[in-house]
């Protein structure tokens, strides 16, 4: 039985213990049999691995991207499709009531049980194995066909060399995937078009050489992200706040450090800063003179800034804010910048 959290199928412990151990059974026998241009939820594989290979294609030549985009995939995963996969590979059939039994166990949600006919629950450590399995079959028509493409999980983009041929083909595998696999694609979301109009694992590419930015969606949760940490003032000291700063921007430079194109990092980090010292002239409130003063501005300078009506964010780019709290005050603080020299 498992318990909803969130969007989550949650295994109990007992549940997840038994997963773990048929996990490490089957990936070392399945995950090699994977294709190579497979990167998701796969012992030695990556996201950047699959940015790499979606830039090779494009740099071959291959310079339209048909993005398609599975509809809750890991919601409407079919049940008899799933397990036709797992007999042909799994001859014990006590493994393979097992595995069925954990697809309809059911979920748990305020005492009501809801009953599962289909889908594969992501909170499952058994769940990212299976959806590779199926997806497997789409891989493998890929190939068949001689298309040149990179998934990561349920994230797929196919490479092609123009835009007729993108839209046959977004048509053509939209009904592979519906009538052989009963999964559904998302039009809404799918498309052909230029890599640096659509985004994959969180990056574009750009017009020239292909290389790799962080998309505008990415970006714009990023800022999300960083609005709601600094928006929070009460009952925090700047080191507490501080540390939670740190722990995301590390995290996200790691994973988006790849990207190629990194001007616009000198930006972010200028926008950091700037609700840095935002975030201080909050907690400062009526001592923003003193505080000021206490740094070094000139009388003048921190009486009129005091003073004025306009609001944090404004003041967080005057000069008496910009020369009170440079840039080094907060590196000391431990806040990581995002761009660094290569």
């Amino acid at each position: 039985m498992k318990l909803l959290l969130g969007y989550l199928g949650v295994p109990t412990a007992v549940d997840r213990l038994i997963q773990q151990a048929v996990l490490q059974v089957l990936q070392p026998e399945w995950d090699p049999t994977f294709s190579p241009w497979s990167f998701g939820f796969r012992p030695g594989r990556s996201a950047h691995q699959a940015l790499r290979c979606a830039q090779k294609h494009l740099r071959s030549g291959y310079g339209y991207v048909v993005d398609m985009d599975l509809e809750k995939f890991f919601d409407r995963v079919n049940h008899d499709k799933l397990m036709g996969e797992v007999v042909k590979r799994v001859s014990d059939g006590r493994v393979v009531t097992l595995i069925r039994r954990f697809l309809k166990a059911g979920v748990l949600d305020h005492d009501c049980l809801h009953e599962t006919v289909e889908g594969t629950p992501q909170g499952g450590p058994l769940s990212p194995l299976l959806s590779n399995l199926l997806l497997d079959q789409l891989d493998r028509e890929l190939e068949r066909r001689g298309h040149r493409f990179a998934r990561y999980a349920d994230d797929c983009n196919i490479y092609v060399k123009s835009l007729r041929a993108g839209r046959r083909v977004l048509e053509s595998i939209s009904r592979y995937l519906t009538s052989k696999l009963k999964l559904k694609v998302n039009e809404a979301k799918s498309a052909v078009g230029r890599p640096w109009e659509r985004k994959f694992l969180g990056f574009s590419f750009s017009r020239r050489g292909f290389r790799l930015f962080v998309s505008e969606s990415a970006e714009k949760r990023f800022k999300e992200k960083i609005r709601e940490i600094t928006g929070r003032t009460r009952g925090r000291s700047i080191r507490q706040f501080a540390q939670e700063l740190r722990a995301y921007l590390l995290g996200w430079r790691e994973y988006f450090g790849h990207s190629e194109v990194r001007s616009g990092f000198k930006e972010l980090d200028s926008w950091i800063r700037r609700r840095l010292r935002s975030y201080h002239w909050k907690q400062w409130g009526r001592r923003g003179y003193r505080e000021l003063r206490k740094r070094g501005v000139s009388r003048r300078l921190a009486w009129n800034t005091a003073k004025s009506a306009h609001g944090p964010w404004r003041l967080s780019r005057s000069p008496a804010l910009a020369f009170a709290l440079p840039g080094k005050s907060f590196d000391e603080l431990g806040v990581p910048r995002l761009y660094i020299k290569r």
